[in-house]
C-alpha cells in the first residue's frame, strides 16, 4: 500500500513537470510569433491611458472670469510649490486629509484655488522633507505654485504663530489672493501639536 501511494506521488510530479514544460513551450511559441503584436498591443493602451492622463491635465484651465473650468478630482495632484530659501520642491494635493498629507502638500477643499483672487490655505507636515525648516523663512521670500495652467508667485509678508482653534486667523475672502500655508509647531514635535506655524504670501505675478 505503502509504495503505490509512494508511485502516485511520483507519477503525478511527472505528469505535473510535463505539463508545466508544455506551457513553458507553448507561452514561448506564440511569444516568438506574436510578440511584436503584443508589445504594440501593449504601447498602444500605455499611450491611450497617457493621452486620457493628458486631457485630464489641459481640462483644467483658467476662464476668463478667474475661476477654473474644471476642478482636479479630490485627492490628486494639480499643483507644485517651490520655496527656495528652505530648498522645498513638493507635490501639492487637492485635499486635506491625512492620507493626502502623506503624499505632500494639502490644499484645504474650502478655499480658492491659484488665480482665483481669494484666500488659499495649504498645509503640509513638519517633517523633515516638507516644512521643519519654516522657521528659515523671512519676510519677502517668495513661493512658487505651479499649476497646470499656470504659475503663481507669492511674497511673504507676515508669519504667525496661531492655536488650531484659531480658524479666525485662516480667513477665507475674495477681495485678494493670499497663500496662506501652515505646518505643526514646534517643527520638531512628535506626535500631535496644538499649534500652528502660518506663513502668509501674497500674490506677486
Amino acid at each position: 500500500m505503502h509504495n503505490l501511494a509512494v508511485e502516485t506521488i511520483k507519477a503525478t510530479i511527472k505528469y505535473l513537470i510535463v505539463a508545466l514544460f508544455i506551457i513553458i513551450v507553448i507561452v514561448g511559441a506564440i511569444y516568438l510569433l506574436f510578440g511584436q503584436e503584443v508589445n504594440e498591443t501593449f504601447s498602444i493602451i500605455s499611450k491611450v491611458a497617457i493621452d486620457i492622463e493628458n486631457k485630464k491635465v489641459e481640462q483644467t484651465q483658467m476662464s476668463e472670469d478667474n475661476t477654473l473650468e474644471n476642478y482636479p478630482e479630490y485627492g490628486t495632484q494639480y499643483a507644485t510649490i517651490k520655496i527656495p530659501r528652505i530648498n522645498a520642491d513638493l507635490p501639492v494635493y487637492f485635499g486635506d486629509t491625512l492620507e493626502v498629507l502623506k503624499n505632500g502638500v494639502g490644499h484645504s477643499s474650502g478655499s480658492y484655488f491659484p488665480g482665483e483672487g481669494g484666500s488659499i490655505i495649504y498645509m503640509g507636515h513638519n517633517s523633515k522633507n516638507m516644512f521643519r525648516r519654516f522657521s528659515e523663512l523671512q519676510l519677502g521670500d517668495e513661493m512658487t505654485v505651479t499649476t497646470s495652467y499656470g504659475e503663481y508667485t507669492y511674497k511673504i509678508y507676515d508669519m504667525q504663530l496661531i492655536k488650531e482653534t484659531d480658524v479666525d486667523k485662516l480667513p477665507i475672502q475674495k477681495e485678494k489672493e493670499i497663500l496662506m500655508v501652515y505646518t505643526c509647531y514646534p517643527f520638531n514635535n512628535i506626535g500631535y501639536a496644538t499649534q500652528r506655524y502660518v506663513v502668509y504670501a501674497e500674490l506677486e505675478e
